[in-house]
């Protein structure tokens, strides 16, 4: 007798064969009624009520490498094939709070993203870029994020453009970093400190800018399912929105301005599921939870970018099918912020040609499919919504564990976080060893024929280059000056005051990356992970 199939989604939710009204039935009349319309609390089905049809997403593009000068080339290239945004990848040396000639940087240098190590080299990286010329400029500053904060204002002055005349949208979010990622510098209690700095200078002198981006992709990347990444990114938000109003912002006064940035992974039905069932969660957490008036408080403000960790290297070029397919599935779900990844980032930074192609999916799918037309087309499909039902409810089970906790700093502190996204990837990758989850070219349908892709390789003269630059830079400034202001930045860091107007006076007489750090680090110490 043949073994009947079990269809589950990636998060592990059963799936039946075929939907009917009955299963509204089984979530209550009233959920299906409280879905609200667009625009409209609790923000099912979209943040805006016309969506698409009044504004496009914000198409950007994850991209930086090499020196300031490189990126330089390829920002604008960007802009003139027609994105909107782009977020400014730093090398792991910047990320950590190295200069580009310590030691930890060698061989790390313009890697992964732009080496970024003072003033000078974000004049180099916006050279013919205004910053009111983009709809919105992003980050992966986490650790960092009071420093990048300072490092936009200068540069906005240098370029004569008021801060106000300008979105920046900082990453701003360490605690992700202690869970699935690293790029961490101090321990959890300051660094929560330093991110609620930023949210209290940008609510107080930015309101334009997005001081923090509560972000689940790197979880997701890491191995957890749907489900976790919408939970353990809400959980941090807590407690990063707890943090702010312990300073004494109403959540009015800085709510509506905080953004999340989740994954979009190829479980179709699933990821659009998610993103509805996150707006509803955010609405009713600011609404019960924080007592917020305001609306668009409630409102979340989604950032997706096209999971990464999904691409193959085998076969790479059906990772564009790939793409498009999670594209698709988060602007039906409707975000407000899209990067799409490059068919080739399973070898390296993106080629010009590979990132080029993730733009014009991004670009084919508003322009030419007709998804657009209508706000939340696929809202009211039986599977869809009893989908969003079912991911919603195990979010709020999530939460709870994770109240019952202590926070999303004690679940971290004990791991959990981290166990249960071990389990989660586990488990994944059984099901593709035993071909429970067939990946195209990888485990099933795979080829021998060798598919030559062109590679973008980071020249080992960059390095060296950055290295000479950074030094020139160090002779030519003005010592006593920098000496005066790290020496005000330790003062204020010790007295506990917010440390973004000590550091802008820091960064402005072009004291480096590094050496703010350092001198953070004789005040609140340097953090090292206990497994």
């Amino acid at each position: 007798m043949r073994t009947r199939r079990e269809y589950k989604t990636a998060s592990s939710i059963p799936v039946k064969e075929v939907y009917t009204p009955s299963d509204l039935d089984e979530i209550g009349f009233d959920y299906v009624r409280n879905l609200g319309s667009p625009g409209h609390y609790p923000f099912v089905r979209g943040i805006a009520a016309d969506m698409y049809r009044g504004n496009l997403w914000i198409m950007g593009q994850y991209s930086g490498y090499g020196t300031a000068k490189d990126s330089n080339r390829r920002y604008r290239y960007l802009i003139e094939q027609g994105a909107t945004g782009f977020s400014i990848a730093l090398d792991l040396p910047t990320q950590t709070g190295f200069d580009s000639d310590h030691p930890m940087a060698q061989g790390e240098v313009g890697k992964v993203g732009v080496a970024i190590n003072s003033l000078r080299d974000m004049e180099v990286l916006f050279d013919g870029i205004p910053l009111n010329r983009v709809k919105q400029i992003r980050t992966t500053a986490n650790a960092i994020g009071p420093i990048f904060v300072a490092l936009f204002l200068a540069i906005a002055e240098k370029q004569g453009i008021a801060p106000q005349n300008f979105s920046i949208l900082l990453q701003n979010d360490i605690l992700k970093e202690y869970v699935a990622r690293g790029t961490y510098i101090f321990p959890p209690k300051p660094s929560m400190k330093l991110c609620t700095d930023v949210i209290v200078y940008c609510s107080e002198y930015l309101p334009e800018w997005i001081p923090i981006n509560f972000c689940g992709y790197h979880m997701r990347d890491a191995g957890c399912t749907a489900v976790q990444e919408i939970a353990f990114t809400f959980a941090n938000a807590i407690a990063y929105i707890e943090s702010t109003l312990d300073r004494g912002l109403p959540i009015d006064q800085f709510a509506s301005k905080l953004t999340c940035f989740l994954s979009g992974t190829i479980d179709f039905f699933e990821e659009i599921a998610k993103f509805r069932a996150a707006r509803k969660i955010w609405a009713k957490l600011m609404k019960e939870r924080f007592g917020a008036q305001d609306q668009r408080s409630m409102s979340l403000r989604i950032f997706c970018y096209t999971a990464g960790s999904k691409l193959t290297t085998q076969q790479p070029l059906n990772n564009i099918a790939r793409v498009t397919l999670e594209a698709l599935a988060a602007i039906l779900g409707g975000v407000q912020i899209l990067a799409t990844s490059s068919y080739d980032e399973g070898y390296a930074t993106p080629s010009t040609e590979a990132a080029t192609i993730a733009l014009r999916t991004q670009q084919i799918i508003a322009y030419e499919s007709g998804v657009t037309s209508a706000v939340d087309p696929i809202g009211g499909s039986y599977y869809l919504e009893k989908l969003t039902c079912e991911i919603e409810n195990r979010v709020w089970d999530y939460l709870r564990r994770i109240d019952e906790m202590g926070g999303a700093i004690a679940a971290i502190e004990k791991r959990f976080f981290q166990s249960e996204i071990e389990e989660s990837a586990y488990q994944y990758q059984k099901e593709i060893e035993s071909k429970k989850r067939i990946i195209v070219g990888q485990n099933e349908f795979k080829s021998d024929d060798e598919i030559k892709i062109e590679i973008l390789k980071i020249d080992p003269e960059v390095e060296k280059k950055q290295i000479r630059d950074l030094r020139e830079m160090r002779e030519g400034r003005n010592h006593d000056k920098v000496a005066e202001c790290l020496k005000a930045l330790k003062r204020a860091a010790t007295e506990d005051k917010n440390v973004i107007p000590t550091t802008l006076e820091a960064i402005k007489a072009y004291a480096t990356i590094g050496e703010i750090c350092g001198t953070l680090k004789q005040v609140y110490g340097e953090h090292r992970e206990v497994f």
